[in-house]
């Protein structure tokens, strides 16, 4: 299927010292990380963000995929990434948060991770039979566009693919059951009202990892897409100061 309208994958080829890899949430797009990317990419950074497997194109092709597909191509993207630069840090919104975790979890050589509303689960009720309901509807109304600045907009399906949100549910458990394996520099950004991703998810991440460089941010005037909220500019350039403070300690490591 052809790809939405401003749904296209973002790349940006600049400094070999620094690359960043961001990961969009479900059922979203890189459009709700391009601001953020661009950021970045005018600070003279490599970045990388694609479009997720079963991602901007009908919520159908959701369905056919599963996190295995999302975190292979977060993966791939990845290994071009240290390829190129000598710094790889990993940036990711939602879901997007869960495969950072991941990645951070199987690859210890990333240099530094930032997180905004991170999920690693959920606590709404049903949530037990998702596996069973996954069988029998395909899909239900989705909840985007979480966003309390007036006009903002976010490029996702309307629908919630259940068959994909069920693989998320698993998905969620790999990823909190190693949360121990983490241990790079963290920078978690999380909005204070948040009617996608419970704080609880928050709470979890940063009691879990092992990481000793370690921040939490709470968001005052954002709701869960905070990279297209009103605190974005804080996030773009905190995670940016965040970036450099690590990659300069590391590079004096070296020295």
């Amino acid at each position: 299927m052809p790809v939405l309208p401003g749904a296209e994958p973002f790349t940006h080829n600049g400094s070999e010292d620094i690359g960043v890899l961001l990961c969009h949430g479900f059922t979203s797009t890189p459009q709700s990380m391009r601001a953020w990317g661009e950021h970045l990419a005018a600070e003279g950074f490599t970045v990388r963000c694609p479009l997720l497997p079963g991602h901007g194109t009908r919520w159908p092709d959701l369905n056919r995929t599963s996190w295995r597909d999302w975190y292979t191509a977060a993966e791939a993207e990845l290994a071009e990434l240290r390829g190129r630069c000598r710094s790889v840090f990993v940036f990711g919104q939602s879901m997007g948060g869960t495969l950072t975790l991941r990645l951070a979890e199987q690859h210890p050589d990333i240099a530094g991770i930032v997180l905004v509303n991170p999920s690693v689960t959920t606590l709404r009720r049903g949530a037990r039979l998702l596996p069973l309901l996954s069988r029998v509807w395909p899909a239900i109304g989705g909840i985007p566009g979480d966003i309390a600045q007036p006009g903002g907009f976010e490029l996702a399906y309307q629908r919630l693919p259940l068959r994909a949100m069920a693989s998320l549910q698993e998905f969620w458990g790999l990823v909190r059951a190693d949360l121990g394996r983490v241990h790079q520099p963290l920078l978690l950004f999380r909005s204070a009202v948040d009617h996608i991703v419970e704080p609880v998810n928050s709470a979890l991440v940063l009691d879990g990892v092992a990481s000793s460089d370690l921040a939490e941010v709470v968001l005052a005037d954002s709701f869960h897409v905070a990279t297209l909220d009103h605190d974005a500019p804080a996030i773009f350039s905190g995670s940016a100061e965040f970036l450099q403070r690590i990659h300069s300690e590391l590079a004096e490591e070296v020295v």
